[in-house]
C-alpha cells in the first residue's frame, strides 16, 4: 500500500506543473489526502469492516470535499486535482493513470445492488463539472470534456463534450501524446470537428440559399406580373 501511495504523490508532478516537491504534494493536495484515507478505507471494507471503512470515508470528505467510496475500486497514479465537490460511488472502477478535477460526479442511476456507477478505463481525463453516470464503460485514453453529461458508453482513444455527451474527435494516440501535450479539463487539441454544430451550419447555409432562390422568384414574378399588366394596357 505504501508503494502505491508514493505513486499517487509522484503522478502529480506529470500532471501539475505547480508541484514542486513530495512534502509539498502530501501537505497541501487535498486529492491525494484523500486517496490516501481511501486506500486505508478500502483495506477495511475489504477486510469485513465496513462500518470503520464508511467512516473513514466519511472522515475524508468532511477533511477533503471529496467522497469515495471505500467499495470503488481505484488502480494506481489516480490525480484528482484541485477536488472539491468530486464523488465517486460504491461500485465504480477507476483503472491506472486516469485524471480527475473538481465537480466531476461518477454517480449511478439505479436503486439495484448490482453493478450501477461508471467504468473508467486507462489513462482517461474528466473534465470539471462532468457528470458520468450508470454502468457505462470509458475507454482507454477516453477525453470526457467540463461540465459534460455521459450516459452512454466511450469508446478507446475518443473524446465527448455536451449535454447528453457527444463524440467530437478521436484523441491522439498514447505512442503520440509527449508529457508536455498533456490536455487539462479532457480538452484534447484535436478535438475541432463538432457534428453537431456542423450539421447546424449546414442547414444554416442551406435556409440560406433558399431564401435568396425564394427572392430570386418573386423578383421574377414581379417582373412578370408588370410585364402583364402592360400587356394588358395595350
Amino acid at each position: 500500500m505504501f508503494k502505491t501511495i508514493m505513486n499517487d504523490i509522484d503522478s502529480v508532478f506529470a500532471r501539475d506543473p505547480a508541484a514542486r516537491n513530495r512534502f509539498e504534494v502530501l501537505l497541501c493536495y487535498p486529492g491525494v489526502h484523500a486517496l490516501i484515507i481511501y486506500r486505508f478505507s478500502n483495506f477495511l471494507w475489504r477486510n469485513h469492516l465496513k462500518l470503520l471503512g464508511r467512516f473513514m470515508s466519511y472522515i475524508g470528505r468532511f477533511i477533503t470535499g471529496i467522497e469515495i467510496h471505500p467499495g470503488a475500486k481505484i488502480g494506481a497514479r489516480l490525480f484528482i486535482d484541485h477536488g472539491m465537490g468530486v464523488v465517486i460511488g460504491e461500485t465504480a472502477t477507476i483503472g491506472n493513470d486516469v485524471t480527475i478535477y473538481h465537480d466531476v460526479t461518477l454517480g449511478g442511476t439505479s436503486l439495484s445492488s448490482g453493478l450501477r456507477h461508471p467504468q473508467i478505463g486507462n489513462g482517461v481525463i474528466i473534465g470539471a463539472g462532468a457528470q458520468l453516470l450508470g454502468p457505462i464503460k470509458i475507454g482507454n485514453n477516453a477525453r470526457v470534456g467540463s461540465n459534460a453529461v455521459v450516459v452512454n458508453d466511450v469508446e478507446d482513444e475518443k473524446t465527448v463534450v455536451g449535454v447528453p455527451a457527444r463524440v467530437v474527435s478521436e484523441t491522439p494516440e498514447p505512442s503520440k501524446v509527449k508529457e508536455k501535450c498533456f490536455d487539462a479539463y479532457g480538452g484534447a487539441k484535436d478535438a475541432e470537428f463538432d457534428p453537431i454544430l456542423d450539421m447546424f451550419q449546414k442547414l444554416q447555409d442551406e435556409v440560406k440559399s433558399l431564401s435568396e432562390r425564394v427572392n430570386e422568384l418573386e423578383g421574377k414574378n414581379s417582373e412578370l406580373a408588370d410585364s402583364a399588366r402592360k400587356w394588358e394596357n395595350k
